[in-house]
């Protein structure tokens, strides 16, 4: 590409970053004198561009919105981020879109990529995740197709540092995170660990066997639940093991089958959420553990019981008379903590 063209692409990517920018200003970073910026900016109207003259005293060039979309212009993150979204949109017309841009990646990136998009599992259609620092996720998803051990620089919830070389057995995306799983160097075990929490991550030397058939996602979900907050909660469900499983947000808990119907198994750092979860399944169980949570259901019960039988008690005002502070938070009923609205983000693995 001859250096006049690349300084005309860099013009058109200056603009589209949105703004007015003076001439004075072109001119400097393309590194042209004004006469030779007015000229760039002629070959874009030429291509049909629209591009704006704005006089004034702030006046320059910015890029008014045109009849067709110009060429776009994307950095290997926010090409990710792109293709990241349509994939997860799963329609006929995202589809088509992601194609056309993977055909005009650089050759490097799209290895990359299709390294990431056969290493990666979504747990559910859900929100669009955030797209951690596309090096890291990257590079794992390359040593993940290649059986690569990968060096990570990662910090917990605690906010302890630590480096520890990991066998990436898969990549998955739930509620609003990436997680890698895969084989841990400092504990022996198989952990899983926050992409936004890796700062750093580099292939070393070495190869690993993932194991056949590695449920990649069902190993997060299961990590997930089993975090260890400060409650650990064991209750006897009469139900098919499948349909309890169905009825509990994925990730929340683990399920087991049992002799009477199933076993639920979680972790929570409070219990107050705990009966509204269980009142949903809207099937018979037995608490097993922690005991002081068959107190927090009584009374639970005892509350709705009245609330239904039309009571109310001394203490309780209408919402409308609280003061600000004493109101539920929009969008959740009255006596849910904040990890009811959202369990399975509020439970973070960690390695």
């Amino acid at each position: 590409m001859t250096r006049p063209t690349a300084r005309v692409l860099s013009l058109l990517e200056i603009l589209q970053s949105g703004g007015t920018h003076t001439a004075g200003d072109l001119a400097a970073r393309l590194g042209v004198d004004e006469r030779t910026l007015r000229r760039y900016v002629e070959h874009l109207i030429d291509l049909e561009l629209p591009v704006e003259s704005v006089r004034g005293r702030y006046g320059g060039y910015r890029l008014a919105p045109g009849l067709r979309m110009p060429p776009l212009m994307l950095t290997g993150d926010e090409a990710l981020a792109v293709l990241l979204g349509l994939v997860r949109a799963s329609s006929p017309a995202a589809g088509s879109a992601a194609a056309k841009l993977r055909r005009v990646l650089p050759k490097a990136l799209t290895v990359r990529l299709d390294a990431l998009f056969a290493s990666a599992e979504f747990t559910s259609p859900g929100p669009a995740e955030p797209t951690p620092e596309a090096a890291v996720l990257l590079t794992l998803a390359e040593a993940t197709r290649h059986r690569r051990p990968v060096l990570i620089s990662y910090t917990d919830r605690a906010g302890r540092p630590s480096e520890r070389t990991v066998h990436p057995y898969g990549l998955v995306a739930h509620s609003g995170r990436w997680y890698v799983t895969g084989a841990d160097s400092v504990s022996a075990e198989r952990r899983t660990f926050r992409l936004d929490r890796i700062a750093q991550a580099r292939p070393v030397d070495g190869a690993f066997t993932r194991p056949d058939g590695f449920p990649a996602a069902d190993a997060v979900l299961t990590s997930l639940a089993g975090t260890p907050w400060r409650h650990r909660v064991v209750v006897a469900v009469r139900g098919p093991a499948d349909e309890v499983r169905a009825r509990l947000p994925r990730g929340l808990a683990v399920v087991e089958p049992s002799a009477d119907g199933a076993l639920v198994r979680l972790r929570a750092e409070r219990l107050d959420w705990i009966p509204g979860l269980l009142a949903g399944l809207e099937l018979p169980f037995e608490v097993l553990e922690p005991p002081g949570l068959r107190d927090v259901v009584r009374s639970w019960a005892t509350r709705f019981a009245s609330w239904a039988a039309g009571d109310r008690p001394a203490g309780d005002r209408p919402a409308e008379a609280r003061p600000a502070g004493d109101r539920p938070a929009e969008g959740r009923p009255a006596g849910q903590g904040p990890a009811e609205k959202r369990p399975a983000e509020d439970r973070p693995a960690e390695g």
